[in-house]
């Protein structure tokens, strides 16, 4: 995982004015191919931001690892088993519905072939994408993968 320090000092509430708002956990898959190509897929419908770009993961659940999250959202989303993960990097989003702390895992090795389980579409993409429009929350990483020459 990076270096980064925390966003915020409770893991678990963030103080907001008068409020404790609960942080949901959540792993991202950053799935690359060996020609740089990273997988993007669209929210389902019926979710918050459905059409909305990102990059494919889901939450955690009590007990779960990153790492368990991610293995356990990929197979049950895209049909995929996953090898190796690599903890990369997290940041916190505020969005209005939730605060999300993503957990960006690379994945570089994986079985199965791509099925949309959950009504989402997905496109193979390079930098800049072409897709849009793009959650706010993917918006740093395209800006770190480009950080690290990603094509």
């Amino acid at each position: 995982m990076s270096a980064e320090k925390p966003l915020v000092a409770d893991p678990e509430r963030v103080r907001d004015g008068a409020q404790n708002r609960p942080v949901t956990d959540v792993a991202v898959g950053i799935l690359q191919r060996p020609d740089g190509h990273f997988l993007l897929c669209t929210r389902p419908p019926g979710k918050a931001y459905a059409g909305y770009w990102e990059f494919p993961g889901g939450k955690l659940e009590v007990g779960e690892s990153v790492e368990q999250a991610l293995r356990r959202e990929l197979e049950e989303e895209l049909g995929i088993c996953i090898g190796p993960v690599t903890l990369w990097r997290q940041s916190l989003v505020d969005y209005p519905h939730a605060l999300v702390r993503l957990h960006f895992c690379k994945v570089s090795q994986w079985e199965g072939e791509l099925q949309m389980r959950e009504g989402q579409d997905a496109r193979w993409q390079t930098l800049p994408v072409e897709v849009a429009p793009v959650l706010a929350g993917t918006i740093p990483v395209l800006d770190w993968l480009a950080a690290e020459g990603a094509r």
